[in-house]
């Protein structure tokens, strides 16, 4: 999980209905103003390939890992966040972000400290290594617009926990997503561009230029809605968080309970990211 070392690694808040609220955050963006009340609150940094004097050290820590969770040395609250990564290219134009090419998604664990009061988003998301986690088995994207691959395609969770296994996240259509395809690909652009240092937000257009303009991304585009155990559930040691972006067109949400309890997947119809939590 070495691939992505060079690219740049954002996040978007706040772009599926509840989500905030569940995860405590709402607090965090009362000073954030949107363009429409569905809109997402803004991006963040996972990851940065290169030093930035402006931002924080640790996102200069490779975060990535398929298989497993570290969790903080300190004794913090951690859930995951499942949630769909797109892999990007990056165009730009007399120095600006100019053009956002997905080329592939996935299950993507976008896993977050719940902490109160954070000056920024990302010093709730990179702690250190393996503190995120993206699918080994990404999907081609054909076009991300309506009629595309992507339509087809649902996301749930679980959480495995002393041989149980327990919904976690919604089983939700990536269509649930509020901003998405073409509507999502320009609020990203132009939020990438604009975006100041407020309030949790950071300049990231500042960030990109210092890191000599990266021309690929992952971008996780918001984590999904909790059912009622994974909102009140935290991770410990010994736990396995398992996402699945499924093809709901070939297979059925029983079909994927069936193989996360077998721990076998179909990776034809399936992007599974199973992390065990240490």
């Amino acid at each position: 999980m070495q691939d992505y070392k060079n690219f740049l690694g954002l996040g978007i808040a706040g772009n599926f209905a509840l989500h905030l609220a569940q995860a405590g955050e709402l607090e965090d963006f009362k000073d954030i103003i949107t363009a429409d009340e569905a809109a997402p609150k803004g991006m963040f940094p996972f990851y940065l390939p290169k030093p930035v004097a402006s931002a924080k050290d640790i996102l200069t820590t490779y975060p990535i890992s398929n298989t497993t969770i570290k969790l903080p040395q300190t004794d913090v609250n951690v859930q995951a966040e499942p949630e769909v990564g797109l892999t990007c290219r990056l165009e730009y134009k007399d120095n600006k972000l100019s053009k956002i090419i997905p080329t592939h998604f996935g299950a993507y664990n976008d896993c977050s400290i719940r902490e109160a009061g954070a000056s920024k988003i990302s010093d709730k998301k990179n702690w250190g290594e393996a503190s995120k986690g993206i699918s080994d088995n990404l999907i081609a994207i054909d076009k991300f617009s309506d009629g595309g691959v992507m339509d087809n395609y649902s996301i749930c969770s679980f959480l495995r926990r002393d041989g149980k296994v327990h919904a976690y996240g919604e089983d939700v259509e990536l269509s649930g997503y509020s901003y998405f395809y073409e509507k999502l690909e320009a609020w990203m652009v132009n939020q990438i561009n604009t975006q100041k240092d407020f309030g949790p937000l950071e300049p990231l257009s500042e960030y990109i230029s210092t890191c000599q303009y990266p021309k690929e991304a992952i971008i996780s585009i918001g984590a999904t809605r909790y059912t009622p155990y994974g909102e009140t559930t935290f991770l410990k040691s010994g736990d396995e968080v398992v996402i699945v972006v499924y093809n709901a067109k070939n297979i059925t949400s029983d079909d994927v309970l069936k193989s996360v309890q077998n721990s076998s997947y179909d990776r034809t119809n399936m992007s599974v990211l199973a992390q065990k939590v240490l």
